[in-house]
């Protein structure tokens, strides 16, 4: 009968694996988490919205700066809007419509003011002002 094989994957972040725990012939040990660390990149998760690579593209393109302020407005409008149930809304902040898919809190795509004109919003249930 073969030795167990370890999966690091199955050891919870910042324990090490019991000696002996890894393949036989195997010179890859488990990976060790830093906790603190761990738990730093889960706040980075759960805190702010995310650009969609459109979006980004948008931004950069249309030259729209979004500075720090502008982005916690975001994020507490999208806040709002999933408070209120909203999939999909329309985010205006500073003169900038942001298109923002709420239960994912991503951006979609991001529209200026001078974009605005002759821009139709589709697939929209809700409409927030930050």
């Amino acid at each position: 009968m073969s030795a167990a094989v370890h999966n690091p994957a199955l050891v919870p972040p910042g324990i090490s694996a019991p000696a002996g725990a890894g393949s036989a012939g195997s010179a890859v040990g488990p990976a060790i988490v830093d906790p603190a660390r761990f738990g730093q990149l889960l706040d980075a998760r759960r805190i702010g919205v995310q650009f969609s690579n459109h979006a980004v593209q948008r931004l950069h393109r249309r030259g729209i700066n979004v500075e720090p302020g502008t982005l916690q407005r975001l994020d507490d409008a999208v806040g709002r809007a999933a408070g209120k149930g909203a999939r999909d809304a329309v985010v205006f902040v500073d003169g900038t419509a942001f298109v923002v898919s709420v239960r994912n809190k991503t951006v979609i795509t991001a529209v200026d003011r001078d974009h605005m004109r002759d821009h139709v919003f589709t697939n929209i249930d809700s409409a927030v002002i930050g």
